[in-house]
């Protein structure tokens, strides 16, 4: 008889070499680690050989660096999502990839479950299991955190040492981190507390604003339907734009954020983070669509920044309702093509001008000289029919 199988999103930290330890304790089956290569920066190598030492039957490394920024990273940008006004959404949006694998491979190896290493009070296991239940239904999903009985860090250690779980556990770090090659994201430990300051030795990519250059930087960013696809007039890749985005963003400063966000799961957090390349491509974006997008088109799209924000937030990719706003967001973004001028200084993304073959700006319309296109007498008309309910309303008092 063959075992079971259970697929299990696989870090190589603390919490998930000991959850792949206890699902084949607990569970008799084969459990198979799966490490996605989202840019994290990490020796992946080394977390694969750390799960088969652990007890992992197989490990899948899959690069998904690609079709992260391709598929989920830049149609957020060419929708401007950004939650509760702050936050660029780069962990959450990095969810829904990680289990649109993990249900590949689970079809793969015929397995009857999926596992991650999300605790009970987080937005990540929302967005996982929401994820799940979209692509296979009938999907088996084991959440450990929520049904063992360790209960805290300590828990955890002594589980490992008891267990014989090679874990380097150090204090240097008192803060969770999850990084990706769109951004950083840092909560828990001292970050608790909201009126305590994040030390600048915990920022990975983005400079202190002390340590920054005294000397600004001009880019040029270059977008085909709402798609950066230059930097300075040269072609790059959608991985080579980060490479290049962030450095050079972290080196001026830009990029921090730091809120205290509503949870999906009913509570308030304190996160702070770091996309410095992502700071930069949201205000281009946004400075060739005021030169390219149609008025109403513009105001449209606005109105559903907040729902199209609080979806991928909350882990609805995979839901109708994104499904119709995403046709929405591609359709808008046709023609929002051209040149954006930028200066990267001290923590600030300054827009010097943009350019497009395709600008519904009009040089004789908006100028203040005399033209032949626009009567200014119009106007008086224009503004009589506005009016009229403000002047209704007021009569009625």
């Amino acid at each position: 008889m063959k075992r079971k199988k259970i697929i299990l999103a696989y870090s190589g930290g603390l919490d998930t070499s000991i959850i792949l330890h206890w699902l084949k304790e607990e569970y008799n089956a084969d459990i198979i680690a799966y490490i996605a290569d989202l840019g994290q920066g990490e020796d992946l190598k080394k977390a694969a050989k750390k799960a088969k030492e652990v007890g992992a039957s197989k490990v899948y490394i899959e690069d998904l660096r690609n079709e992260f920024i391709k598929d989920f990273v830049f149609p957020m940008i060419q929708s401007s999502a950004i939650y509760e006004g702050s936050y660029l959404l780069g962990t959450s949006i990095a969810r829904p990839l990680i289990a649109k694998r993990q249900i590949e491979i689970a079809k793969k190896e015929k397995a009857y479950a999926v596992s991650h290493g999300s605790t009970g009070k987080g937005n990540d296991q929302v967005r996982f299991e929401l994820a799940f239940k979209a692509l296979n239904p009938s999907i088996e999903i084991i959440s450990p955190w929520r049904i063992w009985n360790l209960k805290s860090r300590e828990d955890c250690i002594s589980y490992a040492k008891k267990n014989r779980i090679s874990i380097p556990v150090t204090k240097s770090k008192p803060y969770s981190c999850d990084r990706n090659i769109y951004h950083i994201s840092y909560e828990g430990g001292i970050l608790e507390d909201p009126w305590e300051e994040p030390p600048d030795k915990m920022f990975e990519s983005v400079k202190p604003l002390s340590k920054t250059p005294n000397t600004s930087k001009k880019i040029i960013l270059s977008f085909k339907d709402g798609i950066p696809i230059k930097i300075d007039g040269k072609s790059k890749s959608p991985i080579d734009i980060f490479k290049i985005l962030n450095p050079l963003a972290g080196k001026h400063g830009i990029g921090i954020v730091d809120i205290v966000e509503n949870r999906f799961v009913g509570m308030k957090s304190r996160g702070v983070y770091e996309t410095p390349g992502g700071t930069v491509l949201n205000i281009a974006h946004r400075a060739i669509e005021s030169l390219t997008m149609d008025r109403e088109v513009m105001h449209v799209r606005d109105t559903l920044i907040p729902k199209i924000s609080q979806l991928i937030y909350n882990g609805f990719w995979f839901s109708p309702e994104m499904n119709s706003l995403m046709a929405f967001i591609k359709e808008s973004q046709v023609n929002v093509t051209g040149d954006v001028k930028l200066l990267l200084y001290k923590g600030n993304v300054r827009v010097l001008g943009r350019k497009s073959k395709f600008s519904l700006y009009n040089n004789q319309l908006a100028t203040f000289e005399e033209d032949n296109l626009y009567d200014q007498s119009d106007a008086t008309g224009f503004i009589k029919l506005n009016s009229l309910r403000l002047m209704l309303s007021k009569l009625k008092k």
